[in-house]
């Protein structure tokens, strides 16, 4: 069992976000192999929360709001909002750029901002796929509720529920609420496991986690937590991948070549590009 310290990163004005993946202690969860936690915190009237335009390849993303809204475009014409409870699902496969913006109407308000962007490796052989784009409504996402806790299955499958969400690989990805303290008692035997933690903690044999913090699960072990009344966690994973991924900025493939054509493609402006959009976001030094 690994545990995680989820890495702060202020953005300015009161935006932080929490790096939970990747750490130097686990680079990949099965497939999983970026998780950023944004917020919550309150954006101010005016204050710029807009993510310009930048590029992809090689994996799927998957956005999931917990408050406010989000507007997401990108290079294939897509347009939606983004609103809690709700999945954006991109596969950037050979190349897509996106960008995700606040609201208009937002923009003159204080709003509350709270959301999670995961990164999943497309599997060997799959990395060069066209790309795509799916949104799903929250009532898509099958729910199961009792008086102990609300198990939500964003996406793959788990919990007696099956996700509409398209995916690529054998995975799970579920949020989990406990109205009371709660044993958690589950085995996925040919995926790896996390629990990262939201709200709350969790008892993982002698280790407690809690908020921003995540914890890796031996490969095929059945997983044992006790989440204390009031948690959220999120419990994500998936079959790992057998070729090593490396990752560059937002570009991730098992090819260092392809990532330098990836960077090429950004910098003299040959990636498909977002419809609309004059600004983006320059390729780091």
């Amino acid at each position: 069992m690994i545990k995680i310290e989820g890495k702060p990163h202020d953005l300015g004005g009161g935006m932080l976000i929490h790096r939970l993946l990747p750490d130097r202690k686990k680079r990949l969860v099965g497939p999983f192999c970026f998780l950023d936690r944004m917020g919550p915190f309150t954006a101010e009237p005016g204050q710029n929360t807009d993510v310009r335009p930048h590029p992809h390849i090689g994996l799927s993303t998957l956005t999931y709001l917990l408050a406010g809204r989000m507007v997401h475009r990108d290079s294939l014409g897509s347009e939606a909002v983004i609103v809690p409870g709700e999945v954006n699902w991109m596969t950037a496969g050979k190349g897509i750029s996106h960008s995700e913006r606040a609201h208009k109407e937002d923009k003159k308000i204080a709003h509350e901002m709270h959301g999670l962007q995961f990164w999943i490796a497309l599997p060997d052989g799959g990395e060069e796929v066209e790309p795509s784009f799916q949104h799903y409504l929250q009532t898509q996402i099958p729910v199961q509720e009792n008086a102990e806790t609300k198990i939500s299955l964003i996406a793959g499958e788990g919990f007696g529920l099956k996700s509409p969400v398209k995916i690529s690989s054998p995975l799970v990805l579920a949020s989990i609420e406990a109205k009371q303290e709660f044993k958690l008692l589950t085995a996925f035997p040919q995926f790896e496991i996390a629990l990262a933690v939201l709200k709350g903690s969790v008892e993982c044999g002698s280790e407690t986690i809690t908020e921003n913090q995540l914890v890796v699960f031996d490969h095929g072990a059945s997983l044992q937590a006790k989440l204390s009344e009031g948690a959220h966690v999120i419990l994500f994973g998936g079959e790992p991948i057998a070729t090593p991924r490396y990752m560059w900025w937002n570009l991730v493939s098992s090819s260092k070549e392809r990532i330098e054509v990836a960077k090429k493609q950004w910098q003299d402006g040959s990636f498909p590009m977002v419809p609309g959009e004059t600004e983006f976001i320059p390729l780091p030094e």
